[in-house]
């Protein structure tokens, strides 16, 4: 291997919920009460959520989410 080149590591292309909410920096009810408040319309939908795998297109949403009701600003 170069001494430039990194060992790299295969990208994760589904997280559970519990992986998520720690790739997020959240407990699973954070996770949840984020979803509740942004994602679904109905307690129904909240319910398919939970058995769902999140991308990592997904987990970048949430965490823009999470980072403007926690009151930050973005960058720009």
């Amino acid at each position: 291997m170069d001494q430039g080149t990194l060992p790299s590591k295969p990208a994760k292309t589904h997280y559970n919920e519990q992986e998520a909410a720690r790739e997020l920096g959240l407990s699973i009810e954070q996770l949840r009460k984020l979803i509740r408040s942004h994602i679904v319309d109905t307690e129904e939908d909240l319910n398919n959520v939970s058995i769902a795998s999140f991308h990592p297109s997904d987990l970048l949403v949430l965490k823009i989410l999470s980072s403007l009701k926690s009151g930050s600003t973005l960058p720009g």
